[in-house]
């Protein structure tokens, strides 16, 4: 498929979990009518609250979120990204932050598990230990779908350039980065990273944001973004719970990626011996 139209749904999501899934479930219902291919939803979708009840709102992968997820999906006949829900590691006091890829059949494609973790201190103004709460995955995750190869990550991974590096490498064209980015970082560094990542790797970025002031949390930034392979904005949201639209055209991404041919001059070697050798 040469075009399709993706939705990033920018929700503010607080500690009442099933409110929450409700929310988005409708907005799975908003895009399908206005014939959307792609739905994609942002980090902590289901909750944002009190840590210490993370535990308690954690389920299996394959649990109720994702079950109605897949329920709206195939009901519709669209892919659905469910941005990230805490998923339950057993005989652990920790969770996984994970997203999952479904198919318009409504079939799990891939799960993908938060893996650079959000344990920071900025003057005061913003200290999270996220590793206190959430285990790190490990690994890297493309997903092949008939409309584009999906490359995921969740918020922080954003600042780590070599993961977006090594899922271009394998193939991916659009990357999905799903945020909950403080107000306090966003303002600066938010659409700039994001737009970096899409140069870096010729790609399509979707980033669909939390929004909002949070039940025991910072607040968040919001502003929504899709950004094309030239780093150009394409759609961006407004400071308020929605859902934007944009389109995803994969012949001019594979004319930027023949023109400028970037991702085939990196050389991994020289990065991995230069490492080696430290």
């Amino acid at each position: 498929m040469s075009q399709f139209v993706v939705a990033a749904c920018q929700m503010d999501s607080k500690d009442d979990k099933q409110d929450n899934l409700d929310r988005a479930l409708s907005f799975v219902d908003e895009a399908a009518r206005a014939g959307v291919d792609l739905v994609t939803f942002p980090e902590m979708v289901t909750y944002m609250g009190d840590r210490d009840r993370y535990l308690e709102v954690a389920e299996p992968a394959d649990g109720a979120t994702v079950q109605q997820f897949a329920e709206r999906a195939r009901e519709h006949g669209v892919y659905v990204h469910t941005g990230s829900f805490f998923e339950q590691i057993p005989d652990s006091d920790r969770v996984y932050n994970t997203s999952a890829v479904i198919g318009p059949d409504g079939e799990v494609l891939d799960y993908y598990r938060k893996v650079h973790l959000f344990d920071i201190e900025l003057g005061g103004n913003v200290e999270q230990q996220e590793s206190a709460y959430v285990a790190p995955g490990d690994d890297i995750v493309t997903v092949e779908t008939d409309l584009a190869t999906l490359g995921l990550s969740i918020c922080y991974d954003l600042r780590f350039p070599r993961q977006y590096q090594t899922m271009a490498q394998r193939g991916a064209n659009v990357l999905l980065i799903p945020a909950a980015f403080t107000m306090y970082t966003g303002k600066d560094h938010w659409e700039t990273l994001l737009r970096a990542r899409a140069i870096e790797n010729q790609a399509y970025v979707v980033a669909p944001a939390q929004i909002g002031s949070k039940p025991a949390s910072e607040p968040t930034y919001g502003r929504t973004l899709v950004v094309d392979p030239w780093g150009n904005v394409v759609a961006k949201a407004s400071d308020r719970e929605t859902m934007l639209t944009a389109t995803i055209d994969v012949d001019y991404l594979e004319d930027i990626r023949r023109d400028m041919q970037t991702l085939r001059h990196a050389r991994p070697d020289v990065y991995e011996t230069e490492s080696a050798n430290r």
